[in-house]
């Protein structure tokens, strides 16, 4: 039976790495697949990773009704048999809703891979409804490490290098600016992230 599956964890854990890895096992297969990704760090239509891998990609709008595009993808002689969907703390709650729709009515699995929380410790609403109705959650087994060495758990916002917990949900990093200040995002344990201490930090180290 089909399924909707959720990868999570923190930034640095691989997620993009497995979801072009899960692409490439079912496509090396004869098996044809749809990907998915939005706000991706390599621009739009790209599913890439950290350690250099792209893939091309259609870029989700708010527009983007998955039911209705793969509906109209797929065909007895043209299947499509599974949907790759990264960066998913980015879709909407009725962007979730839809993929159900694509595993339960249409029978077809549906791989969906990004972090839970932002940097304000909040979950996404993508995430939150994915953690409603996945049929299985998988947390990524490779641990990204904070600074000081200890498993991270939480997402973290910069600016300037120092640690915020004010803003937007939603904010480019690393490649973005916001206003004049430099954004970027690192992973930090549960004690340096309550405390405020990115790598930056002048208690950092």
């Amino acid at each position: 039976m089909a399924e909707l599956v959720y990868f999570t964890g923190t930034m640095d854990c691989g997620k993009s790495t497995l979801a072009a890895q899960v692409n490439y096992t079912h496509t090396s297969r004869g098996r044809r697949g749809l990907v998915f990704t939005k706000n991706d760090r390599a621009g739009q239509g790209v599913l890439s990773s950290r350690l250099g891998l792209e893939i091309a990609a259609i870029e989700v709008s708010e527009a983007l009704n998955f039911f209705t595009y793969v509906l109209a993808e797929t065909s007895p002689k043209d299947p499509v048999e599974f949907v790759i969907c990264d960066e998913v703390q980015f879709y909407t709650r009725e962007h979730i809703d839809q993929l159900a729709h694509v595993v339960d009515d249409l029978e077809i699995d549906v791989f969906a891979f990004g972090i839970a929380s932002d940097f304000r410790t909040e979950l996404f609403p993508g995430s939150c409804r994915l953690f409603e109705l996945a049929d299985r959650i998988q947390i990524l087994q490779v641990e990204a490490l904070c600074w000081c060495g200890r498993k991270a758990t939480h997402n973290a916002r910069t600016v300037n290098g120092m640690m915020v917990t004010e803003g937007d949900q939603v904010v480019p990093g690393d490649t973005g600016l916001e206003g004049q200040s430099v954004v970027g995002y690192e992973v930090l344990c549960r004690r340096h992230h309550m405390q405020g201490m990115s790598l930056n930090h002048p208690e950092a180290g």
